[in-house]
C-alpha cells in the first residue's frame, strides 16, 4: 500500500520506516527542510536502537521516501497518518493547534477518498473536532474518514513494539476506512481490536495512565518500606509474583518522566475535569511522583549536609536506558537541583550528552568521558539512569576513584550488599541504608 505519514518526529518516523520494512511504500511529510535533507541521506536525528538501519534500508529500496509537501504526501497516501506533536500547555490541557494546522492543509489538498488517521496521542473527542475541520476547509463532495489508531512506543525498543506489537487498537466508524486499515497491518502479526473512534482515543491515556500508577504505587510502599526497615525489591518480587498484578513498572526509583507520562497523565486529568469526571487518583499519582526526587535530595542532604561546593557525580542524564532524550527527564531534574546549591557536578550518560548540551544548565555541569572519569574526587555517587554499563562497573576501581565512597542508587541498580562489600556507605530507593563496614 502507499501511506503518507505526517511529522517525522519519533513516532511519524519509526512508524514511518516500520511500515516501509514490512513492504509499504511510505512518504514522511515534515516542514523541516533540514531535518529531510539529512533523512534522505539515510542519517537519524535521534538515537533509537535498530532504527538508523532500517531507516538507510528502506530508503536505499525507495519504500521510504521523505518530503516537505503536504500536497505530495496527500496525493500519495491511500491512508493519510498525522503524528504530529501535542505538547503540554501550562494548565496539563493538550496544544492541538499543530494537528488542527495539518487538518486544515490536508483538507485544501482532498481530491479523492482518502482515510486520516489521528496517530498523535489526543484528548477524546478529537477525531471529531478533526472530522469538522476537514468538512469546513476541503472541496464540496469530496469523501473521507477519520480513523484512530494509537501508538503504544517505547522508546528505547520502538522498533521492536512496532514491529511485534501487543496489540492494534483501531477505532472508526467506516467498514471502508477499517478495511483499509486492516491490510495496513496485514504484515504484522498481532491482536486488532476495532473499537469506535472515542474508546480508541481514550486507550492510550488510560494505558499510560495505569501504568504511571504502578510506578507511583512502588514509589509509595519504597517510603514505608524505608520506615519499617523492608526491602522494597522483596516486597515487588512478592507483589509481582501475582499473576492478577505482573512485575513489570513495580520498581522503584526517582520516578517516572519522558516525554509522554508527565504530559499524559497531566492531559487526562484535564480532559477527566473538561467531561466533568475528575480523577483524583491521578492527581495523586503526580503527587507521589514528585515527592519521589524531593525525598531523594532530603537523603543526600542528610548523609552530605550542605551540598555547596562538593563534588557529586552523576551517572545518567536521560530519561531512561536505551535512548538520548533529556525531556522530562529526573535525572536533569536532579542536577538542577544540585546545581541550584552549589554543588560541583560531573555527569556522564551513553547516549544523552549532546542533548543534554542544549540545555542551560549544561553549562554548570561537567561532563566526562566514562563513569569513572565522572566519579574521580567525587564525595557521592549518583545513580539516576538505569543503564546497563553502570551495573557492570568495577567496584573496586570505584571506590579508588572517590574521594568518600558513597553511592546513592536513585534507580536500585547495583546489588546493595556488593557495594557495601567493596567498601561503600549504599543508600537505594526503599532498602534502607548500608553503612560501609568499619
Amino acid at each position: 500500500m502507499k501511506l503518507t505519514i505526517i511529522g517525522s518526529g519519533y513516532v511519524g518516523l519509526t512508524t514511518g520506516a516500520c511500515f516501509a520494512e514490512a513492504g509499504h511504500h511510505v512518504l514522511c511529510v515534515d516542514n523541516d527542510e533540514r531535518k529531510v535533507k539529512t533523512l534522505l541521506a539515510g542519517k537519524i536525528p535521534i538515537y533509537e536502537p535498530g532504527l538508523e538501519p532500517v531507516v538507510r534500508k528502506n530508503v536505499a529500496s525507495k519504500r521510504l521516501q521523505f518530503s516537505t509537501n503536504t500536497e505530495e504526501g496527500v496525493a500519495h497516501g491511500e491512508v493519510v497518518f498525522i503524528a504530529v506533536p501535542t505538547p503540554p500547555q501550562a494548565d496539563g490541557s493538550v496544544d492541538l493547534s499543530f494537528l488542527e494546522k495539518v487538518a486544515r492543509e490536508i483538507a485544501v489538498c482532498l481530491d479523492s477518498y482518502r482515510v486520516i488517521v489521528d496517530k498523535s496521542t489526543v484528548p477524546v473527542k478529537t477525531g471529531e473536532r478533526v472530522a469538522q475541520t476537514i468538512r469546513r476547509y476541503a472541496k464540496p463532495g469530496v469523501e473521507f474518514d477519520i480513523v484512530s489508531n494509537p501508538e503504544f512506543l517505547r522508546e528505547g525498543s520502538a522498533v521492536d513494539d512496532l514491529m511485534n506489537p501487543d496489540r492494534i487498537v483501531i477505532g472508526g466508524n467506516s467498514d471502508r476506512a477499517l478495511a483499509l486499515m486492516q491490510k495496513v497491518y496485514e504484515p504484522f502479526v498481532a491482536p486488532v481490536l476495532v473499537t469506535d473512534i472515542n474508546s480508541a482515543e481514550l486507550i492510550k491515556h488510560a494505558a499510560n495512565s495505569f501504568l504511571a500508577l504502578k510506578i507511583s504505587y512502588i514509589n509509595a510502599i519504597s517510603e514505608i518500606c524505608e520506615a519499617a526497615g523492608a526491602d522494597v525489591e522483596k516486597v515487588a518480587e512478592g507483589i509481582g509474583m501475582d499473576k492478577r498484578i505482573g512485575r513489570s513498572f513495580l520498581n522503584a526509583g526517582l520516578g517516572y518522566g519522558g516525554s509522554c507520562f508527565p504530559k499524559d497523565i497531566a492531559a487526562f486529568i484535564a480532559i477527566a475535569e473538561q467531561l466533568g469526571s475528575p480523577f483524583t487518583l491521578l492527581k495523586e499519582v503526580e503527587k507521589i511522583n514528585a515527592r519521589q526526587l524531593t525525598r531523594f535530595m532530603d537523603s543526600i542532604r542528610e548523609a552530605l549536609w550542605l551540598l555547596k561546593e562538593k563534588k557529586i557525580a552523576v551517572w545518567g542524564i536521560s530519561f531512561k536506558p536505551n535512548t538520548d532524550d533529556v525531556r522530562s527527564s529526573v535525572a536533569v531534574n536532579l542536577i538542577e537541583a544540585l546545581v541550584k546549591e552549589g554543588a560541583d557536578v560531573s555527569a556522564y550518560d551513553p547516549k544523552a550528552m549532546d542533548k543534554f548540551r542544549e540545555l542551560p544548565v549544561s553549562k554548570k555541569v561537567k561532563l566526562a568521558d566514562s563513569p569513572l572519569a565522572a566519579a574521580e574526587g567525587a564525595e557521592a555517587l549518583i545513580i539516576a539512569t538505569e543503564w546497563p554499563e553502570f551495573a557492570s562497573i568495577d567496584l573496586a576501581d570505584l571506590h579508588k576513584a572517590m574521594r568518600t565512597p558513597m553511592i546513592f542508587d536513585g534507580r536500585n541498580l547495583l546489588e546493595s550488599g556488593a557495594a557495601q562489600t567493596y567498601g561503600f556507605t549504599y543508600r537505594g530507593i526503599g532498602r534502607g541504608v548500608l553503612p560501609a563496614p568499619a
